[in-house]
């Protein structure tokens, strides 16, 4: 159970002072040695608090090992839309997901569990986002361009990345508690997961639930296409295969909307994400079938032209 993080990272985050800092000091509370980075990230509309935690595994990379490493990443435009909202938003869901986790694998290494695989997670902390008009309802904006976020959390050393968001605003996915994505690679829409799912039926005790993906999904924001949401969003700047875990709603949640937080889905969420690192990191669970992957690129060639603005780019 993660509901003991969940709300003490909540209580951090639902704060108009919330800051990188006060998350920082929060986490080397749990652990003092914890590798905590925070970066102030200026965009456009304003600026964030990037916080980055490293957490090495016994045969990680950070310690000589050949354990793949995992990427855990927190998706939002803000924690807040101060001061059109007062409190925190739908949105911020992404941040509480990937913090708890967090949270959880520190206090789990001073219980003296660490997992084989080394973990690298990274979120933003804004409470004052701006927002934005979006079909059928509105999005939270964010005060950064997403290539800075994609710059700031995707690096080369992940093996494979977990990709955790509030995704309530719109029809595709009617379903109260969180769904998770087909596999995204360079430009391709692979095949679910199987051993993902197979561990979403575990950690929920419930059928397990597949949110549907379009081409434009995994295309880089600013091309003038229809996005469900920004989930998929690190696909467009890494070779890892990415799965989106959504945080969902029956209906139509605008993410700039306060008291639309439940904590049983974000704390579901948390849990079958730490489950997936745990599996990850020991071989026993795989993100995607790299020999059907060769297969299909010998067949159909590269996708990776998705991973681009297209034609604008040029």
């Amino acid at each position: 159970m993660l509901l003991k993080q969940l709300l003490e990272v909540y209580d951090i985050l639902d704060d108009s002072a919330a800051s990188g800092e006060r998350t920082a000091a929060y986490l080397r509370s749990i652990r003092p040695d914890a590798d905590v980075a925070v970066e102030v990230l200026a965009g456009p509309k304003g600026s964030t608090d990037m916080v980055k935690i490293r957490i090495p595994g016994s045969a990680g990379k950070a310690k000589g090992g050949s354990a793949p490493t995992l990427g855990l990443l927190g998706r939002l435009g803000g924690l807040g839309a101060r001061p059109e909202r007062i409190g925190f938003v739908s949105d911020g869901d992404g941040a509480l997901v990937a913090l708890t986790l967090a949270a959880k694998l520190l206090d789990m290494q001073n219980k003296g569990d660490t997992l084989a695989g080394d973990i690298f997670i990274s979120t933003h902390v804004c409470p004052n986002a701006p927002t934005q008009p979006h079909e059928p309802v509105p999005f939270m904006g964010s005060p950064l361009e997403m290539a800075q976020v994609n710059r700031a959390e995707v690096t080369d050393e992940l093996d494979g990345i977990l990709v955790v968001d509030t995704t309530k605003g719109n029809r595709v996915i009617n379903h109260r508690g969180f769904a998770i994505s087909p596999t995204v690679k360079e430009g391709y829409i692979l095949k679910v997961s199987e051993d993902l799912l197979a561990l979403m039926e575990i950690t929920t005790g419930r059928l397990p639930q597949v949110f549907a993906l379009s081409q434009q999904d995994i295309t880089p924001y600013g091309n003038g296409l229809y996005h469900l949401n920004s989930i998929l969003q690190p696909s467009t700047a890494t070779k890892a295969p990415v799965v989106g875990v959504a945080i969902t709603a029956e209906t139509a949640v605008p993410g700039c909307a306060t008291g639309a937080t439940h904590f049983t889905d974000c704390e579901e969420a948390a849990r079958f994400m730490l489950e997936v690192a745990k599996a990850y990191g020991r071989g026993s669970c795989s993100l995607y079938d790299s020999a059907e992957y060769q297969h299909l690129q010998a067949l159909y060639g590269s996708m990776n032209h998705f991973q681009t603005k297209g034609r604008w780019e040029k």
